[in-house]
């Protein structure tokens, strides 16, 4: 039971990460590779103010919101002069900065040796220190940025958000600015990345780089992707298959010898098989009227 609550905490992670992307990649038409970079920034903010200076949850997460928007803002400001496949390897090239500063800046995030001792959330006195209390606060924080991002993607900014997506010229000959309302898109999108990243540190209560890699940001993609552009709720669902169907193979029976090899083949060829039955994501009739 506390392995599946712990998956289902994951679960809720990677679905925070996959709608927080999905704002900037499903929406905008920004494919990025940089989230777990913000999603990293989220991670090391919370664990350096929680070890180091002891600051409470409720004052760690807009700070850590903060310096991953303030992070992407700068990013932006060079990344989106460029467009399409451009873009996709400058922000692979800002995630893989990122990486580096985590793994090589030892005074401040003490390298390949990581960051232990992250306390557990307190909130108003409370310790949260069970499985089941971090995973009701965690979809807490799912549904509040599903309804954030709803909301926001429904309003006229999300229609911009939309026609720049499909017509950039188009959408800039009707008087919007593109420009600005990417720059937007993307650092909302970075700032929501740091709040599962928040999280995760209080909850694995260590955290090193290797969380944080191009491999991971490739992954949330690939929920974004899977559950579908502009499909909120298909980030979740899709969340929900990718974390689970590992655990899933693990019970296929095969010799030892190579149940390790052959798992990752079977992972690949169910994501490859996915990519082409759900080509438009999770539940394609409903993506259509969710907003």
């Amino acid at each position: 039971m506390e392995y599946l609550l712990h998956l289902l905490i994951l679960v809720g992670i990677y679905a925070m990460l996959s709608q927080s992307l999905n704002l900037s990649a499903g929406f905008g038409g920004m494919i990025s590779l940089a989230h777990a970079g913000f999603y990293g920034v989220g991670a090391y903010t919370a664990a350096l103010l929680a070890v180091n200076f002891g600051v409470p949850f409720l004052l760690v997460l807009p700070i850590a919101m903060l310096l991953s928007g303030l992070l992407a803002l700068v990013v932006s400001a060079i990344a989106l002069r460029t467009i399409d496949d451009y873009f996709i390897i400058c922000t692979l090239g800002i995630q893989v900065i990122v990486f580096s500063l985590m793994n090589n800046w030892m005074s401040l995030t003490k390298g390949p040796l990581g960051i232990p001792g992250i306390p557990a959330i307190s909130l108003f006195g409370v310790a949260i220190e069970s499985k089941w209390a971090f995973l009701l606060l965690t979809l807490f924080f799912v549904a509040l940025i599903f309804f954030f991002l709803k909301k926001l993607t429904a309003s006229s900014f999300g229609l911009t958000l939309r026609a720049l997506s499909e017509d950039e010229i188009f959408t800039q000959s009707l008087g919007k600015n593109v420009y600005l309302s990417k720059v937007i898109s993307f650092t909302v999108g970075a700032m929501l990345a740091a709040v599962p990243g928040v999280l995760y540190a209080h909850y694995i209560s260590y955290i090193d780089p290797t969380s944080f890699t191009v491999d991971e940001s490739i992954f949330i993609l690939s929920i974004v992707i899977i559950g579908g552009m502009r499909n909120l709720w298909g980030s979740v669902i899709a969340a929900a298959f990718l974390v689970f169907l590992p655990e899933v193979l693990r019970f296929v029976g095969m010799p030892n010898a190579i149940a390790a090899n052959m798992r990752q083949i079977i992972y690949g060829g169910v994501l490859i098989f996915m990519m082409f039955r759900y080509s438009r994501g999770f539940e394609r009739k409903a993506a259509d009227n969710l907003f």
